[in-house]
């Protein structure tokens, strides 16, 4: 099946959906108008429940087919980022410091035009829940409504979602069986030692020099602890100390992240973190405490899911165009938490030759929009065909 034709009908209507919510970006969970805007086109569409306030902001709309069944959920994120638009197109942000960078316009669009297209034709025994979900970048939105029962309520058996990607061709899709984005940890070491004169350092424990140590060696676990076939990435992002050039202070703060693809890598680096820390303060006669954050865990694609969602690819984009074993990424996806309460799967669908995700040039491509329809329609009608 190449791309419906309803769908490509509805290329219009969408892409004028997508760019209203584009020049209307809201942030985290106060994505109150944009919530508003898809439980309005919902009920319109005569989706037959409309339920919002799941996680805070999100909504679920539940779309009943041609008989009894189980229900299927199609997941997309409608948060923006913090950052100033400059793609220059006459479509962009209106609110300065706010900016759709990764697309979640165009995910809620498209599943907007999904859920229009089930609720006219019905051809599926059972249900599809549309789930939009506010707080992907950052806020955990997945994980809050999961633990507000959507689940459980809506009787969802299995959960898919769906993320652009720049660079990838359009009308190319990517999966992958198995840890397809990485965990996402946060880390904050605090070095306290003592302060004073510049001029005077044997009279200090400064904090700086022993940070640059644990600097250095936290580089030590992704190349001399981690299996070198195993990915896992420890970035040092922020260090704070000092406030004058003539004074050593008496703290040091240091703050990253760390990516894994593995549960036991995940525990064997916030260990080892902790490890190189406490070691090496105390060989300095400094005090070394580390605050760590299991933030996003790893988001696993379910094997039998992940075949089902390649077969419905390769029927929208053929059999070449479609990556059915494609590198994970070692950034980090909320939808994770679903995956996790459910089976299910993540796939990536090509952006063409744009501007990166959370890159203040970036902007969707509304060519992409037929083809995310036609792959949302193709899966729900297959996995849920009579």
């Amino acid at each position: 099946m190449p791309i419906l034709n309803r769908a490509a009908d509805l290329q219009d209507e969408v892409t004028g959906w997508r760019r209203h919510l584009h020049e209307r970006p809201e942030l985290l969970f106060d994505v109150d108008n944009t919530a508003a805007f898809v439980a309005e086109k919902l009920r319109e569409f005569g989706v037959d429940e409309v339920v919002t306030g799941l996680g805070r902001t999100g909504v679920v709309g539940l779309i009943r087919g041609k008989g009894e069944g189980r229900t299927i959920g199609l997941r997309a994120d409608m948060d923006a980022l913090p950052l100033t638009e400059i793609s220059g197109k006459p479509w962009a942000s209106t609110t300065p410091g706010k900016m759709h960078a990764c697309g979640h316009d165009g995910h809620t669009a498209m599943l907007l035009g999904a859920a229009k297209y089930f609720a006219e034709t019905r051809n599926f025994t059972g249900n599809v829940a549309v789930i939009f979900q506010p707080a992907e970048e950052g806020g955990g939105g997945g994980r809050l409504m999961v633990e507000d029962g959507m689940m459980e309520r809506f009787g969802i058996a299995e959960v898919y979602g769906m993320h652009n990607m720049p660079g990838l061709p359009v009308g190319h899709f990517a999966i992958r069986k198995g840890p397809i984005m990485a965990s996402t940890d946060e880390f904050t070491i605090t070095v306290k030692g003592r302060g004073g004169h510049a001029a005077q350092p044997h009279r200090t424990i400064d904090p700086i020099v022993i940070g640059a140590q644990v600097v250095t060696n936290l580089q030590q676990i992704a190349s001399r602890t981690a299996d070198p076939l195993r990915s896992v990435v420890v970035t040092v992002t922020k260090f704070n100390a000092g406030f004058a050039y003539n004074v050593i202070p008496n703290d040091a703060v240091i703050c990253g992240t760390v990516r894994t693809l593995m549960p036991e890598d995940r525990d064997m680096a916030e260990a080892r973190i902790r490890q190189v820390v406490e070691g090496i303060c105390a060989a300095h006669g400094a005090e070394g405490t580390v605050g760590y954050h299991r933030n996003y865990p790893v988001t696993f694609n379910h094997a039998r899911e992940t075949d089902f969602a390649a077969d419905s690819a390769r029927a929208i984009a053929g059999a070449d165009n479609v990556d059915a074993e494609v590198d994970p990424m070692m950034g980090g996806e909320d939808f994770s938490y679903m995956l996790n309460a459910r089976p299910g799967a993540f796939i990536f669908v090509g952006n063409g030759d744009t501007a990166g995700l959370h890159n203040p040039a970036y902007d969707f491509n509304d060519d992409v929009i037929a083809h995310g329809i036609s792959y949302w329609v193709h899966l729900a009608e297959s996995r849920l065909a009579a």
